[in-house]
């Protein structure tokens, strides 16, 4: 009886300790959401009210800067996943090596703080036009920072979403066989690019959809070197709007924090009914 009573004991301290760190977590990301939501919906001498919800669609700026934020996110994850899966599955199959290299080169932009590194962009942004006003590379740089889509902002969040793709991806190629999958398709042959795509991507699906939920909300939420930069995307709208309508700002940022775990419950869900997941519904 003494060790039936012991192990139920044990039993329940995880249980314990697992619903005490649970509640914590709720207590400490709910209530500063709650707190800013009844800010958004109580106005001193109105009562209750969601007039600045009603009013996000129509103020100004709000529209162009979301648009601007989601096609330069569509850019960033389709340049991130096209440079690093290739790379990550050519180093997995021949050159091993080099993957201490590569981890160590896509994790440089989290020791930059990311002021230094706006800093840095502005100055060489400032130089090119002077130095290369003579030159055809001149249009390039005007180019670059085209405000209806600056190329430059894009590049920048590649680099800086570097650090989360590579992660993830590495931790899914981890899982799988890389070389046995690629050298079965190719036996059955696939060409290269057939076999990465009909082949290996499908078994990367999670980390693909991981990734690129990563590098959205990183695009989403970016604000310093945006501003740094000159451009307004929807952080830095947000920002802006702030000054002047406070509830407003802060009603846009709560309703884009809610989308933003809409999606990412929308991402696992449709990675959950991958081609594993249909196979053993089918079986089932």
């Amino acid at each position: 009886m003494a060790g039936l009573t012991t192990a139920g004991t044990g039993r329940r301290r995880p249980r314990l300790w697992r619903g005490t760190v649970l509640a914590g977590a709720a207590v400490y990301f709910l209530v500063p959401l709650l707190a800013s939501l009844l800010f958004t919906v109580d106005v001193p001498g109105q009562g209750l009210t969601a007039d600045s919800y009603t009013q996000i669609l129509g103020s100004p700026g709000f529209t162009s800067s979301l648009l601007l934020s989601l096609e330069m996110s569509a850019a960033t994850i389709v340049l991130v996943l096209l440079l690093m899966v290739p790379a990550l599955v050519a180093v997995r199959l021949a050159v091993p090596r080099l993957g201490p290299v590569v981890e160590v080169i896509c994790s440089l932009p989290l020791v930059v703080p990311a002021i230094a590194f706006a800093a840095g962009l502005r100055t060489v942004l400032l130089w090119g036009p002077e130095y290369l006003s003579t030159t055809p590379f001149f249009e390039t740089f005007v180019a670059l920072q085209n405000q209806s889509f600056p190329v430059v902002l894009v590049l920048a969040y590649v680099v800086m979403a570097l650090p989360f793709a590579h992660r993830v991806l590495d931790t899914g190629l981890r899982a799988i066989d890389v070389r046995t999958l690629m050298e079965a398709a190719r036996n059955c042959g696939a060409s290269w690019p057939k076999a990465l795509w009909r082949v290996l991507l499908p078994n990367l699906r999670v980390p693909l959809l991981n990734a690129a939920f990563l590098t959205l909300a990183l695009v989403l939420g970016e604000f310093t070197v945006a501003s740094l930069l000159g451009f307004a995307p929807f952080a830095v709208w947000i920002y802006t709007i702030g000054g002047s309508q406070a509830q407003l700002s802060v009603a846009v940022s709560v309703l884009s924090l809610v989308l933003t775990w809409l999606l990412l419950v929308l991402l696992t869900r449709t990675a959950g009914r991958g081609p594993a997941s249909r196979t053993s519904s089918r079986k089932g």
